[in-house]
C-alpha cells in the first residue's frame, strides 16, 4: 500500500497547488459593509478567542436527557486585514455543549492546528485553503494545511476534530484543548480521512478519504477501540470531492458528482473543480463490505451531493436517502463570504430516496422533499431499515436554513417546526431514549442563531411531535460560530 499511499498525497498535494482567489481586503470590506444591512450574515462572520458560559434555560428540559452535544465549523475567516472566499475555508471551532441536571453549559475552543499557530504568530494567512489561494509559504504534505473544522467525532473515550484533506485531530474530550494529529497507522499518516466516519452496530465505524486528481479513493474500518482492522485503496477513474457516503448492511455506497479537475497556477482547489454535468452522468459507486471491492456502478442525472442520510439492503436492492443540488451546488457556499445571500432559486435541493437494483442495473428515485440540507437518521439504526429521516428546510426566498423536519420515508409526512425570521438552524440530531423502541422514542436536539439578538441557542424538540416546537430552548449570552457537523454522547 505504501506506493499507492505516495501517489495519493502527491496527487493531493497537487490539487491543492492550483487556485486564483486571493484572501483580500476588498472582500473583507464587502463583507462588513454589507453585514451592516444584514444581520442574517452574522452567521460568517469572523470570530476570536475561546467561550465559556452557562446558558438561560427555557422551557421543560427532560431530565433524561444527559449527555455531551459535541459540535465543530469554521470560526476564523479573517486575518490581518484579509478575508477568505469560501465558508469552508475557516479555522476550526470545537465546541463542548454540557446537559443535565435542568441546566446547560457551553466551551467553545479554536482547534490548535499547525496551521492555526503558524498563521496566529505571523498575524496573516500563510496557507492556501479550500476556495482560497496564495502562496505565502509552500507546505509538506495535507496536515500542513488540516483546518480541522468540519466535525467533531467522539470515539473510545476520546474527541477527535475532523477535516476531510487529512489527518484527525485529537481534542481533549473535557476541554477541548488540543492534543495534536491522530495517526491511526504509521503507514497512513496524513492521509485524508474523512468528516462523516459511519458508525457500526458493533461500535466501530467505517470511514473513506479521497484526494482530488489522484483517482483514488482509500477505505478504512476501525474497531470500537480506535484500532484500524481493515484498510483498501480503490481505483476510481474521474473522481473528484466526496464528502460524505452512506453504509447498509453489505455496502458501501459513493455518490460521485460531474466535475473534471482543471489545476492551474493560482487557481484554488474549488475553482479547480469543472462542472461537467452536461457530459457525463453523477455515479453512484458500490463497495462491498466483505470483499472491500467494487461491486457495481450506477449511473444518475447530473446533479452535486453533499450530504446523505443513511442505506439499508431491500431484498436484490439498496435503498439510501441524500439531498442532491440542482447543477453545480459547490459555488453558491461562496457567495455570502462577500456579502452576498444565496437565494433557494439557484441550484435547489431536495430531500431523494434512490433505490439502486443490481439485477437491471438502474437506480430509481423517489422524491422525499423540497429545499433541505444535513439529513440525520437515528444512531439506532444506521446501515439498517429506516422510516424517519431529519432535515433542515428553507422556507423563504433566500437560502436561510429556518426549519426542522422530521420526514416519515414511507408515507411522505412531514412534522416540521419553522423557526421564522432572523433565525438560523443549525444541523440538528436524534437522540434515543435509554432502551428505546422506536426512531422517534427520544428527542430532536441542535442549535440555532437567533440573529437579531446576536445569540446561540440549544434546542431540544419532542422526536414525536417537532410541530409543537422546542420543548426547551437554552439560550448563551454570546454568538458561538456556526457548527456544520456534531454528536451526541450520552452519559
Amino acid at each position: 500500500m505504501m506506493t499507492n499511499r505516495r501517489q495519493f498525497l502527491s496527487f493531493a498535494a497537487l490539487g491543492l497547488a492550483s487556485s486564483s482567489a486571493l484572501a483580500d481586503t476588498l472582500t473583507y470590506r464587502n463583507f462588513h459593509a454589507a453585514l451592516e444591512q444584514n444581520a442574517q450574515l452574522s452567521v460568517y462572520a469572523d470570530h476570536s478567542g475561546d467561550l465559556s458560559g452557562d446558558a438561560t434555560v427555557l422551557g421543560n428540559l427532560p431530565k433524561d436527557l444527559n449527555g455531551v452535544f459535541f459540535r465543530n465549523g469554521p470560526g476564523r475567516f479573517e486575518l490581518g486585514g484579509e478575508r477568505y472566499h469560501h465558508w469552508f475555508d475557516g479555522d476550526g471551532f470545537a465546541q463542548r455543549w454540557q446537559i443535565g441536571d435542568g441546566k446547560v453549559s457551553h466551551i467553545g475552543r479554536f482547534v490548535a492546528t499547525r496551521k492555526f499557530e503558524e498563521e496566529s504568530k505571523a498575524g496573516q494567512f500563510l496557507y492556501r485553503t479550500f476556495g482560497t489561494w496564495y502562496g505565502r509559504k509552500g507546505f509538506k504534505n495535507n496536515d500542513t494545511l488540516n483546518a480541522a473544522n468540519t466535525n467533531l467525532l467522539p470515539l473510545n473515550g476520546s474527541v477527535y476534530a475532523l477535516w476531510e484533506g487529512g489527518s484527525a485531530t485529537e481534542l481533549d474530550p473535557q476541554t477541548l484543548a488540543t492534543r495534536g494529529i491522530k495517526t491511526w497507522r504509521s503507514d497512513l499518516k496524513a492521509m485524508p480521512f474523512s468528516a462523516h466516519p459511519k458508525m457500526d452496530p458493533d461500535g466501530g465505524l467505517w470511514n473513506f478519504g479521497t484526494a482530488p486528481g489522484a483517482d483514488q479513493l482509500v477505505i478504512y474500518r476501525l474497531s470500537a477501540t480506535g484500532e484500524v482492522t481493515r484498510t483498501a485503496m480503490l481505483p476510481i477513474p474521474q473522481l473528484n470531492m466526496v464528502h460524505d457516503f452512506v453504509v447498509s448492511g453489505r455496502h458501501l455506497i459513493f455518490l460521485v458528482a460531474p466535475y473534471d479537475m482543471h489545476a492551474e497556477p493560482e487557481r484554488s482547489l474549488a475553482d479547480s473543480f469543472v462542472w461537467v454535468g452536461d457530459q457525463r452522468p453523477m455515479r453512484a459507486i458500490v463497495v462491498s463490505k466483505d470483499t472491500l471491492a467494487v461491486r457495481q456502478i450506477f449511473e444518475l442525472p447530473a446533479r452535486s451531493v453533499f450530504h446523505l442520510g443513511n442505506a439499508y439492503e431491500d431484498g436484490a436492492c439498496t435503498r439510501l436517502d441524500v439531498v442532491l443540488h440542482e447543477g453545480d451546488g459547490m459555488r453558491k457556499f461562496a457567495l455570502p463570504m462577500s456579502g452576498q445571500m444565496n437565494m433557494v432559486s439557484d441550484n435547489p435541493s431536495s430531500v431523494v430516496q434512490i433505490t439502486l437494483d443490481y439485477a437491471s442495473g438502474q437506480a430509481r428515485e423517489a422524491r422525499l422533499f423540497g429545499i433541505s440540507e444535513f439529513p440525520r437518521v437515528a444512531p439506532q439504526v444506521i446501515s439498517s431499515r429506516h422510516r424517519k429521516l431529519l432535515v433542515l428546510g428553507a422556507t423563504g426566498r433566500e437560502l436561510i436554513l429556518n426549519s426542522v423536519n422530521l420526514i416519515d420515508t414511507d408515507s411522505g409526512k412531514v412534522d416540521g417546526y419553522d423557526f421564522g425570521p432572523g433565525w438560523r438552524a443549525e444541523e440538528h440530531v436524534l437522540v434515543p431514549r435509554r432502551g428505546a423502541r422506536s426512531e422517534t422514542d427520544g428527542y430532536v436536539v441542535g442549535v440555532a442563531q437567533d440573529t437579531r439578538r446576536g445569540q446561540s441557542v440549544l434546542t431540544v424538540f419532542d422526536a414525536h411531535n417537532i410541530k409543537a416546537g422546542p420543548m426547551a430552548l437554552a439560550r448563551l449570552p454570546y454568538r458561538a460560530p456556526v457548527c456544520f457537523h456534531g454528536n451526541f454522547l450520552a452519559a
